[in-house]
C-alpha cells in the first residue's frame, strides 16, 4: 500500500482545504496528516477515516534563522516527533507531501524516499530561499496556477498545473432548500458566498445595489472587518448572513439568481482559480466576476468579466436577464471537469509514471 506524510500548512478544519480534499481522495493510500503546531500535540492521532490519520504538531519557539544552533534544533525537534509517528505506523519509506516552503528544513531529518511539493498560493513573508530549495528537492511539484508554475519552473522541470476544484456532487444535488433567512426575499437575488475578507474589493457590489434597488444582495459567509462593508450596511437591500455548514452551501446558491466574485485588492498577482468559483459554475448559475484576465480567461463563454466597477453592474443586469440552457449546461460541465475527484485521479495518474503510486 502507498504510503504518504502530508506536511500541511493549515490545521484539519471543517471546511476542506485543496489538501484535505486530495489526501481524502488518494485510493488505496494510507496518509498521515501533520497539522501546524497546537494544543492537541500531546492527544493521540485522530483517525479520521480507514487509511486516514491526523497529528498535531508540538508547539515550538520562533526563532530567528540567523541563530542557526537554536532554529535547526527547532526544527530537529519536530522532525523527531513526526519520525516517531512514522515508526510507530510502520511507514517505512513514504512519499513526503509539503504544503509550505517550510518543510525544506525538515528535509533532512526525516526518512521518505520522493519528495511532493504542492504550490497553491504564493509566500511573499518567508524567504525565496526556502521555496527555492524545496523546490529543487522536489522529485514533482503540482500547482494551482500557471502563474505558480512559471514562478518555480527555474528550480524544476517536473512541474504539473492541478488547479483547485470543487466537492460536485454536493452542488449539483437535486431537492436544495430555499433556506429560512432568504425566503422572504422578493426580487432577484444576487449573492456572494465565502470570506468577507479585509481587503476584499466591495466597490462593485455597492455599484450594483444602488443600481438595482430591486433586487437583493447577500453576502454568505465569515466576516472580517472591512471598511466598505459599513456603506453597503446602509443600503436596504443588503443582508450579511452569518457562515453555515458547507453542505447547507448548496441551499443558499439554490436560491441565487447570480452568483458574485469579487478580487481582493491585497493580492492584485494572484491567478489561482478559486474553489468559490468552480461552485458557481457547478450550479449552473450565472457568474459575475470583476476581471482578472488569469481567472476569467478560463470560461470565457460562461463568466461575465467586468473590468470595472460600472461595468460590474451593468453585467450584473445583463446576467439577470440571461435565457435558454446552453451557458447553464456549459458551466456545469466546467464544474464536473473540476471535480475532487478528478484532480485526485490526475494526481495519481501523474504519479504513477514516476513511479510514486
Amino acid at each position: 500500500m502507498n504510503q504518504y506524510v502530508c506536511l500541511a500548512s493549515a490545521p484539519w478544519q471543517a471546511v476542506p482545504t485543496r489538501t484535505q480534499q486530495l489526501m481524502t481522495r488518494l485510493k488505496g493510500a494510507q496518509v498521515l496528516y501533520f497539522e501546524p503546531p497546537g494544543r492537541r500535540w500531546r492527544k493521540p492521532g485522530r483517525k479520521l477515516r480507514p487509511g486516514l490519520t491526523v497529528y498535531t504538531l508540538p508547539p515550538v519557539p520562533a526563532v530567528e534563522e540567523r541563530y542557526q544552533l537554536l532554529f535547526r534544533g527547532v526544527w530537529r525537534r519536530q522532525a523527531r516527533f513526526i519520525q516517531q509517528q512514522l515508526d510507530r505506523h510502520r511507514f517505512r519509506e513514504p512519499v513526503l507531501w509539503c504544503t509550505a516552503p517550510q518543510a525544506v528544513h525538515l528535509l533532512e531529518h526525516l526518512n521518505f524516499r520522493a519528495l511532493v511539493y504542492d504550490c497553491d498560493r504564493d509566500w511573499p513573508g518567508l524567504p525565496l530561499r526556502w521555496e527555492s530549495d524545496l523546490a529543487l528537492a522536489a522529485d514533482v511539484i503540482f500547482a494551482a496556477s500557471q502563474g505558480l508554475a512559471d514562478h518555480l519552473s527555474p528550480c524544476n522541470d517536473n512541474i504539473a498545473l492541478l488547479p483547485n476544484g470543487v466537492n460536485h456532487p454536493m452542488f449539483v444535488r437535486e431537492g436544495c432548500e430555499c433556506p429560512a433567512s432568504l425566503r422572504r426575499l422578493e426580487g432577484p437575488v444576487l449573492g456572494y458566498a465565502g470570506t468577507l475578507w479585509q481587503d476584499l474589493d466591495l466597490t462593485p457590489v455597492l455599484h450594483a445595489a444602488e443600481l438595482l434597488p430591486r433586487c437583493s444582495f447577500v453576502f454568505l459567509g465569515r466576516r472580517e472587518e472591512n471598511p466598505a462593508a459599513r456603506a453597503l450596511e446602509r443600503l436596504p437591500n443588503v443582508r450579511f448572513l452569518s457562515p453555515v455548514p458547507p453542505v447547507e452551501v448548496p441551499d443558499y446558491l439554490s436560491r441565487f439568481d447570480v452568483c458574485l466574485d469579487l478580487p481582493r485588492r491585497g493580492d492584485p498577482e494572484n491567478d489561482v482559480v478559486p474553489s468559490r468559483l468552480y461552485e458557481y459554475l457547478s450550479t449552473g448559475k450565472p457568474v459575475v466576476a470583476l476581471y482578472r484576465s488569469e481567472q476569467v480567461e478560463p470560461f470565457p463563454d460562461v463568466v461575465y468579466g467586468a473590468h470595472s466597477p460600472e461595468e460590474y453592474a451593468r453585467l450584473c443586469r445583463r446576467a439577470l436577464a440571461e435565457t435558454g440552457d446552453w451557458a447553464r449546461l456549459r458551466r456545469r460541465e466546467h464544474g464536473t471537469q473540476a471535480a475532487w475527484s478528478r484532480r485526485a485521479e490526475d494526481v495519481q495518474r501523474i504519479l504513477a509514471t514516476i513511479g510514486l503510486y
